[in-house]
C-alpha cells in the first residue's frame, strides 16, 4: 500500500447548491486514512488491518489516530481483544465503503499490486464439504478466472480467523456469535445412520432397530469423527431421546475417512446424507434407520463486511449461495 494518494475525499454534504460558495472548512479526507479505517472495522483488531494492508500495527494505530484527529470523533473503543466501533464510526464505514469501492474500480488498483489482476479468495470450510460440494460447485467460476486460496479446518478456529482477515469467505457449520461478519444460510444436511450390508444383517436391519432401539446397536463398533462422538450423540439424542455412553472403535477427524472405514464393514457411524449418498445408492452402504425426524444442520457461508476490493469475492459467495440450495 502507499504512503499517500493525491486524491482527497472532500467532507460535505452532496446537496450543496453548485453557485459560488466561500471554501469549505471542512478538512480533506485522505483515501489511505478511510482504507486503514475500513480495514480496522471489518477486521475488529488494528493487528489483523495490519495483516490484511501490509502495514505494521503502530502504522495502523498513527493513521487511525490522525483521521480521529481530522474528524473531532473517536471511532474505536480498544479492548483488550481488539476494538469495537462507535456509532459514528458505523455511520463512516457504511458511506465509505462503496465510494471507494468504485474508485478501485476505476483506476484499476483490483489488485495488491494495482496490476488490474485479482488476488485469489480465500475460502476456508470442513474438508468434507470443501472437496465433496465447494470446490466441484466452483469449477465453473474457476474456468472463469476466478482464483481460490483454500484451507481447510474447524469452523471455531476458520471464524476467528476471518475476524483477524485471513480468510475472505468461510463455510460454517453454525451461525456465528457475536458481531461482525455476516453469515448467509448456505444447505441443510440431513444426518443418517448407517452401516455396511455386513452389519446391517447383524444388526437385523431398520425392523430391529424399530422394535429394540438403540439396544439392537449394544456391542456394535461405532466409528465416530472426534472422541466425544459428537455427531453419533447429536443423533442418539434427537431421534431415540437417549443419551449416547458408548465409547468410540475409531476415531478419525475427516468425515470422509469415517465413511471409507464404515463402508470397509469397520462399524457403524452417523453421516450427512451428502457424503453418502452414492454410496447408499450403490449398496456399498446400507440405511439402518429411517426416523420420521431426521437431525438436520444448517451450515452457513460467513463474509467479512466492508471494504473488499476484490470483486470475485462477490462472484464465489453468490455462486456457492445459489447452489447451496441444491445440495
Amino acid at each position: 500500500m502507499e504512503e499517500e494518494e493525491s486524491v482527497d475525499v472532500i467532507a460535505g454534504s452532496p446537496d450543496e447548491p453548485t453557485t459560488e460558495q466561500p471554501a469549505s472548512t471542512a478538512p480533506p479526507l485522505n483515501l489511505n486514512l478511510l482504507r486503514t479505517f475500513l480495514a480496522v472495522h471489518q477486521t475488529g483488531s488494528f493487528t489483523a488491518a495490519g495483516r490484511l494492508l501490509g502495514l505494521s500495527q503502530p502504522a495502523v494505530t498513527t493513521q487511525v489516530r490522525a483521521l480521529e484527529q481530522q474528524l473531532g470523533r473517536e471511532l474505536f473503543e480498544r479492548r483488550s481483544r481488539g476494538v469495537i466501533p462507535s456509532p459514528f464510526a458505523d455511520e463512516l464505514a457504511a458511506g465509505a465503503t462503496a465510494p471507494l469501492k468504485a474508485l478501485a474500480a476505476l483506476s484499476g488498483r483490483v489488485g495488491p499490486h494495482g496490476d488490474g489482476i485479482a488476488p485469489p479468495v480465500q475460502l476456508g470450510g470442513p474438508a468434507e464439504v470443501m472437496c465433496t460440494l465447494v470446490l466441484p460447485a466452483l469449477a465453473p467460476v474457476i474456468e472463469s478466472g476466478v482464483r481460490l486460496g483454500v484451507t481447510f479446518g474447524m469452523t471455531d478456529e476458520l471464524l476467528q480467523e476471518i475476524r483477524a482477515g485471513r480468510h475472505d469467505l468461510v463455510v460454517s457449520t453454525h451461525r456465528p456469535r457475536g458481531r461482525g461478519l455476516i453469515a448467509n444460510p448456505l444447505s441443510d444436511e440431513e444426518f443418517l445412520l448407517v452401516a455396511a450390508p455386513v452389519w446391517a444383517d447383524r444388526i437385523g436391519g431398520s425392523q430391529r432397530l424399530e422394535s429394540e432401539g438403540p439396544a439392537a446397536l449394544d456391542g456394535v463398533p461405532l466409528i465416530a469423527f472426534a472422541e466425544d462422538l459428537p455427531i453419533l450423540r447429536r443423533y442418539w439424542r434427537h431421534v431415540f431421546g437417549t443419551r449416547l455412553t458408548a465409547r468410540a472403535a475409531v476415531t478419525v477427524p475427516d468425515l470422509r475417512g469415517v465413511l471409507a472405514a464404515v463402508t470397509a464393514g469397520a462399524g457403524v457411524t452417523v453421516l450427512p446424507r451428502y457424503l453418502c449418498v452414492d454410496h447408499l445408492a450403490n449398496g456399498t452402504l446400507v440405511l439402518l434407520h429411517e426416523p420420521q425426524d431426521s437431525p438436520i444442520n444448517t451450515g452457513y457461508l460467513v463474509e467479512r463486511p466492508g471494504s473488499n476490493d476484490n470483486p470475485h469475492v462477490a462472484i464465489v459467495r453468490d455462486r456457492l449461495l445459489d447452489v447451496g440450495r441444491t445440495w
